[in-house]
């Protein structure tokens, strides 16, 4: 059995009468990566900032490890690493001097591995306002786990990356979990979230609205299919017809996009009308709902059968 590393019961924090997270509860697992997801304003912040012990709860409590974030800070800052969207770190400083800084304030010998694992070897000396966007997070990672925490917590550690970087990135976010460290990954890349997450809780108006594995969540939906066709003279574009267990159609580019109770139903009606019309297939995919699906469903309800208008 997993052991429960980070503990959040009946979690409440307003500021003045506004209520920013209000009595949500859950709990990680060592070795798991839990993603945060919500829109802006849910609360994804105030939780993140409130386990770093950066902010005191106005109610219930956390705990990372068994320890208080906001009574023990300093026991609990050997124990987490953060990346956050903003590093803060001085312009001028290098990523030579930031990774000996760091390494110096928890006392372990400074990890320039990581910078050359990382693609910062050749930037050592550069100043940190010099370093791209990519490079950046690429530092602010290595800085966060330089000390080798059992516990990480990530604030939107891919926004603004390039392919390569967010590869390289989530490889080791992989690496880590299989060694053991619990990471609580907050994203609006729904994308991220269902490849790299075990679980994940979806926050709205400071409420978690559902939790589990991305695919728990996608099963407990509306379950229609996407069943997306392109054909070589359109005849579905222009001709609006009705199938079986379909629910709803778009245009799209050159595309129909039909959501469907059933594909088993629909997929043969389909073929059967570009028959008759005398038009060939060019492209067919039948997808699942992901789980950007879902969390629009969740979070904007009145964008219904797969998050489209």
């Amino acid at each position: 059995m997993q052991e429960d590393v980070v503990l959040v019961k009946d979690f409440r924090k307003s500021y003045g009468d506004t209520v920013a997270v209000d009595g949500i509860s859950f709990d990680v697992q060592q070795g798991e990566i839990f993603g945060l997801l919500g829109p802006n304003g849910a609360g994804k912040t105030t939780t993140m900032e409130s386990l770093e012990g950066l902010r005191q709860p106005s109610g219930g409590w956390l705990s990372v490890l068994g320890v208080d974030p906001t009574r023990q800070p300093k026991r609990l800052h050997s124990m987490i690493g953060v990346q956050l969207q903003a590093s803060g770190l001085p312009g001028s400083m290098t990523p030579h001097e930031a990774m000996e800084f760091f390494c110096a304030y928890h006392q372990v010998t400074p990890r320039e591995d990581l910078l050359d694992r990382l693609g910062l070897g050749e930037k050592k000396s550069s100043q940190f306002s010099t370093l791209s966007t990519g490079l950046q997070r690429r530092l602010a990672l290595a800085l966060a786990i330089a000390h080798d925490p059992p516990v990480i917590l990530l604030d939107e550690p891919t926004a603004g990356l390039d392919v390569g970087s967010r590869v390289e990135l989530h490889e080791v976010m992989r690496e880590l979990r299989a060694k053991g460290t619990t990471i609580i990954l907050a994203t609006h890349d729904m994308a991220e979230a269902e490849k790299m997450a075990d679980r994940v809780a979806i926050l709205l108006k400071g409420k978690i609205a559902a939790t589990g594995s991305p695919t728990q969540l996608t099963a407990t939906g509306s379950g229609l299919v996407k069943i997306s066709v392109s054909s070589e003279t359109g005849s579905l574009l222009q001709n609006a017809g009705v199938f079986p267990s379909v629910s709803q159609q778009i245009l799209k580019d050159e595309y129909v996009i039909y959501y469907s109770r059933d594909a088993g139903e629909s997929v043969p009606a389909i073929f059967d009308f570009l028959k008759a019309h005398d038009d060939h297939l060019v492209d067919l995919r039948v997808e699942r709902p992901s789980l950007e699906d879902r969390f629009l469903e969740i979070t904007q309800p009145d964008l219904s059968n797969g998050g489209k208008p």
